[in-house]
């Protein structure tokens, strides 16, 4: 076996115990995204160093008000100011490659630094593995757009709905014949109930059945069991 093949098994044996690892402190989303960061940083050539002092300014201000919001404008300033503090042109391609990359795949997590700062670790991470372990394909992961679309993206990976199951759900508003009702904590929908409506309570816990799924496996319809 040559030294290059040995190199490259290796790094795919050495991914292969980090995956065991990220599947304890990430969820399935958040570990996409952290591959999709490393896999594009590295197909784009980045420094895994300047990416470092990315995450590092971000650790200092992570108990900060707003540390997220305060990170991103990090990077910008980094880009604005990429020739005054780089050593070289290089430099300033590595500060627009990592601000582009945090913005498509991190704006979802802006309200919640702490999950930001174990994706970014754990990209970095994955970044030196990547680098060893040959071409990159086409890179996929889930595009987020919002923190509620992270939360309900991460509720559909994380469960297979199936018509007729039944569920908990809290009754969240009632107006007239029609119930809002919070499935699983993040899945919100309203449905009419004409014969049950004026017996719920806001706040009240009550079982649904699921009457149709979206063809992305999440939930479409639902009614009271009771």
């Amino acid at each position: 076996m040559s030294p290059e093949r040995r190199a490259k098994n290796k790094a795919r044996a050495q991914l292969t115990l980090l995956h065991l690892d990220l599947a304890e402190s990430l969820t399935e989303v958040q570990w996409q995204i952290a591959h999709a960061i490393a896999q594009t940083l590295v197909k784009e050539d980045t420094d895994v160093n300047e990416l470092g002092k990315a995450i590092a300014y971000l650790r200092t201000y992570i108990n900060q008000e707003n540390a997220g919001a305060r990170f991103f404008d990090y990077l910008k300033t980094l880009v604005r100011n990429g020739r005054q503090i780089g050593h070289s042109k290089r430099t300033t391609d590595y500060y627009e490659n990592i601000e582009n990359t945090c913005s498509q795949y991190l704006k979802a997590y802006q309200d919640n630094a702490a999950v930001m700062l174990q994706i970014l670790g754990w990209a970095s991470r994955l970044m030196r593995y990547y680098k060893d372990a040959g071409p990159i394909g086409e890179i996929t992961a889930p595009v987020v757009e919002s923190a509620r679309q992270a939360e309900i993206a991460e509720v559909i990976s994380t469960h297979d709905f199936a018509i007729g199951q039944i569920l908990e759900a809290t009754v969240t508003a009632v107006k007239g014949n029609k119930v809002t009702y919070e499935i699983l904590g993040t899945i919100k929908l309203t449905e009419k109930e004409p014969k049950k409506a004026q017996s719920f309570t806001e706040g009240q816990t009550i079982k649904v059945e699921i009457l149709d799924l979206k063809e992305d496996g999440s939930i479409k319809k639902v009614r009271c069991t009771g």
